[in-house]
């Protein structure tokens, strides 16, 4: 069964009224969406629209249904932006689904990902209760942040309804230098030599291909700056390409929507360290599977071609987890489950009826 409330109210009718309930948002993560057995489907798209957006407090609260699209036109009125480059805004990103998959992109290298503008949330407990956490504002707050533990809650804790983040003005202007490497170890320790340099990069990525490795690293800020921390960024590398204007904003606009990814594929996001990114790409290579190394190698967006069950066991192997993402299967986490002890007592708080169906 599929239920659409138009309300808040009517959502909370909802929850007391089905022993099974899992949220949709905007339908742009396909497998954390695919229904389950038995379970009651809430789509949460007509839940949507800014509340209060105040320019000069940074700030703003949406109701969870709200896409990024939306939310990222009305900012842009103001110069303003989410820097933690939120995915796959085109194909209907939502706020709360976002925060309840946790996902960021390539921003979150020099901003801090989804949990850190998140000021605040409103969601609907097992009980149907509205509870508030956090706030609308950027002030600092004593006690438990509970506001936080939703993110990459994956829905497990209840449905979120609203949500407050603080936002940033938008640089003046944008820059990316691609340099080329022979293979993915050189690539890597020319990416750390970067990242330690005090260049104040936005983003930094390395995209193995079949021929070459790509090491991509883009500066932002004024634009009298920006041509000297471009030269001082060739000559720590060696080599590269200046990639400018809008050439250089659709770029990472495909990156942030998985462009190189085929649709056939399933989307996987690994957290891990550079460190771990050789022995992880051995595998990646030899299955054929398509990856790029985000966030300063901190996470690996893998695009996979084969079973899910063999990249769950290689992850497994590596102690890894995975997130999919994308893709048509219905799976959700692969690999090592952490923080599971933690996770359980949160929903034994939340939820002890267990309403709410984990994905």
């Amino acid at each position: 069964m599929n239920i659409q409330p138009n309300s808040i109210e009517e959502l909370q009718a909802t929850v007391t009224q089905h022993q099974r309930l899992m949220v949709k948002g905007g339908g742009s993560k396909q497998p954390l969406s695919a229904k389950r057995p038995e379970t009651t489907v809430i789509d949460l798209s007509s839940l949507s629209g800014m509340i209060e957006y105040q320019p000069a407090e940074f700030t703003f609260t949406a109701l969870a249904g709200t896409r990024l699209e939306a939310v990222e036109e009305q900012l842009a009125e103001n110069n303003q932006f989410l820097p933690f480059d939120p995915p796959l805004v085109a194909a209907g990103a939502t706020l709360g689904g976002t925060v309840a998959a946790g996902l960021s992109g390539p921003g979150r290298f020099r901003y801090g990902g989804v949990r850190d503008f998140l000021l605040g949330v409103a969601f609907i407990d097992a009980q149907g209760r509205l509870v508030r956490a956090g706030g609308r504002v950027v002030k600092n707050a004593a006690g438990f942040d509970l506001a936080k533990l939703m993110v990459g809650s994956l829905g497990g804790y209840g449905a979120l309804v609203e949500l407050s983040f603080k936002v940033f003005p938008k640089p003046d202007g944008t820059i990316t230098i691609k340099s080329s490497f022979s293979d993915l170890k050189h690539a890597l320790e020319a990416m750390v030599k970067v990242s330690t340099a005090p260049l104040d990069l936005y983003a930094l990525e390395v995209q193995p291909l079949s021929d070459e490795t790509l090491l991509l690293a883009r500066l932002g800020g004024p634009a009298d700056t920006l041509l000297k921390r471009i030269d001082r960024l060739k000559d720590l590398i060696g080599h590269g390409e200046a990639i400018e204007g809008q050439k250089e904003r659709d770029f990472w606009w495909d990156e942030r929507h998985f462009k190189w990814a085929p649709a056939d594929y399933a989307l996987v996001k690994v957290p891990l360290t550079y460190r771990r990114v050789l022995r992880l790409d051995a595998i990646l290579d030899q299955a054929d599977a398509l990856r790029r190394y985000s966030v300063g190698a901190n996470l690996a967006w893998v695009a996979w071609p084969g079973s899910l069950e063999v990249l769950d066991g290689f992850l497994n192997q590596l102690d890894l987890s995975g997130l999919v993402v994308g893709g048509k299967e219905p799976a959700s986490q692969l690999g090592v489950r952490r923080g599971e002890s933690f996770a359980r007592r949160v929903k034994q708080a939340l939820d002890p009826q267990g309403r709410w169906v984990e994905v």
